[in-house]
């Protein structure tokens, strides 16, 4: 049953047509069209519909509505349009009692799907310009000769400068399938204006069932163009892609800066710390969606400090009973963080399942924004960049700008000293890797927006962060940054050319051969810990 908000926008639909129907006057339904639109053959209701399109009025409109709602009954070879067990006459709108004999009037796929083509064209005609817009590219997707004297009459009426643009292609994509060499030929050439995909799948179509010379040299020609235009948006495209995973490298490799880089704890549990920040996130989506469900689209919001206290929390733990008993022994530690690895994971398969869990983007991360034809910036990628940016900068000042960085600083290259000067050490191993697991934890938020959270997910960031902190220089955040956003554009370059498994092998190696030729990174560590 439709709501309020479908019938007030046909009210507004209809309120327009009246004034921009200028070829000639609307022509009101009848009673044999009504016939012939919902009773008969689908063929023949098919050509019925179209024919009725190309003079709309309120009547027609209500009965391709109420068609697509399954709103229509037939008896006695008329029509009649029941909603709220009132029944309408279709042709005259009065209403009447419906015959005991009434039938429902079954729509098969294809006829939905001219009926809901139909309704969709006739935004043509709706007075907000982003509908006629995307009516207009609707038909330039699918062109049909039918629809050209619509297209006419709407081109008279439109007074947008864009949605006239794309309703001009829209009719040259029809004029392609012409009989006339000379129509095809100018159609040709008007859509190579047009830079997009849809377009050039037109004319590749085109081309292979063109037999003029003139015109399949016009259409090659419209084509080449076309990709020359593309080209631009392709490389934007992986550039984006490039920096996006940049960002997520970099989120999962600045918790390992510190654990790693500035403790030089080599922690093989990291990417389970990423995963409980994700499923921290998971945990608090429930929440709002059981007791918060007015305001679940900030849950998000509340999911960033939740996810970095449960990710420090475990970190701080996981330091005071495993990892200060072994500083200073790299393989004991190393194993002794896989064993732990190991033991959450199955806790969380425990707690959660084996399956995964789905994490909802908020409304105002949903969808993108259209820069080229073909390139679209997602909504929720364009935030985890801002995100990463914001923790980046936060990690900075807090490091170089506050007390507990100083400590951590001052612990790092000389830790005797440093206790000699009254600094509880301990205690400042147990906030700096607090700390580094709680990015961890951010980094899971982030990553519970562009997948699905499982118990493995931290296994996939584990060795591409170690990468990141090596290659960029151990202990510089200034370095993972380089490393992250390097590697991330690189790989998306590399992919085009060669796949994504060539790609992650010719990154490595390439790694591989940095670190030979330089083995203290992109950026080298400066003064007395250099040399200890």
């Amino acid at each position: 049953m439709p709501t309020l908000q479908t019938h007030v926008m046909i009210r507004s639909y209809l309120l327009s047509l009246a004034a921009l129907l200028l070829a000639a006057p609307a022509q009101a339904l009848t009673p044999a069209e009504a016939q012939a639109i919902a009773i008969g053959d689908t063929d023949a209701r098919i050509t019925a519909l179209q024919q009725a399109v190309l003079n709309p009025d309120e009547g027609k409109v209500a009965l391709l509505q109420a068609l697509a709602d399954d709103a229509v009954k037939v008896a006695g070879g008329k029509v009649y349009i029941v909603r709220d067990d009132k029944a309408a006459d279709a042709a005259t709108g009065e209403a009447v009692t419906l015959p005991d004999d009434a039938e429902d009037v079954i729509n098969n796929n294809r006829m939905r799907g001219e009926i809901d083509t139909a309704l969709a064209v006739l935004k043509l005609f709706s007075p907000d310009a982003k509908q006629r817009l995307s009516a207009a590219q609707a038909m330039l997707k699918e062109p049909d000769a039918g629809r050209l004297p619509l297209i006419d009459k709407a081109l008279a009426a439109e007074q947008d400068e864009r949605v006239r643009g794309v309703l001009t292609l829209a009719r040259a994509a029809v004029l392609l399938e012409s009989a006339d060499t000379s129509q095809r030929l100018a159609a040709a050439t008007a859509l190579a204006q047009s830079r997009t995909p849809a377009t050039k799948l037109l004319l590749n179509q085109r081309l292979a069932a063109e037999e003029d010379a003139g015109v399949k040299a016009q259409i090659v020609k419209a084509i080449r163009e076309i990709d020359e235009g593309l080209a631009w948006g392709e490389r934007l495209g992986a550039l984006f892609t490039g920096v996006s995973l940049g960002s997520i490298l970099l989120l999962a490799a600045l918790g390992l800066a510190i654990t790693y880089g500035l403790m030089g704890v080599i922690n093989m549990a990291h990417g389970e710390l990423i995963m409980i920040g994700a499923y921290a996130t998971y945990v608090v989506q429930g929440l709002f969606q059981k007791y918060l469900p007015a305001v679940f689209d900030w849950y998000l919001v509340a999911a960033v400090p939740v996810a970095f206290m449960a990710s420090a929390l475990v970190g701080a733990a996981l330091e005071r009973s495993v990892i200060r008993f072994l500083y200073g022994r790299p393989l004991e530690t190393l194993l002794a963080t896989w064993g732990i690895s190991l033991v959450l994971m199955q806790a969380v398969r425990s707690l959660f399942g084996a399956q995964n869990v789905a994490v909802e983007n908020p409304a105002w991360m949903s969808g993108g924004w259209l820069v080229l034809p073909n390139l679209m910036l997602p909504y929720n990628r364009l935030v985890i960049i801002a995100f990463a940016a914001a923790v980046l900068i936060g990690m900075a000042l807090l490091i170089g700008r506050t007390r507990l960085g100083l400590f951590v600083r001052g612990v790092t290259q000389n830790r005797p000293i440093a206790s000699c000067m009254g600094v509880n050490t301990a205690r400042v191993d147990t906030y700096a890797f607090a700390l580094g697991s709680g990015v961890a934890g951010l980094a899971g938020c982030a990553l519970s927006q562009i997948g699905n959270v499982g118990p493995d997910l931290g296994q996939g960031y584990i060795v591409d962060s170690f990468m990141v902190v090596v290659l960029g220089g151990v202990g510089q955040l200034a370095g993972t940054v380089y490393a992250a956003l390097g590697l991330g554009v690189l790989n998306k370059f590399l992919e085009g050319w060669t796949g994504a498994v060539l790609a992650k092998i010719a990154v490595l190696v390439f790694i591989i051969i940095f670190i030979q030729k330089r083995p203290q990174g992109i950026f080298a560590m400066k003064g007395r810990s250099a040399e200890a």
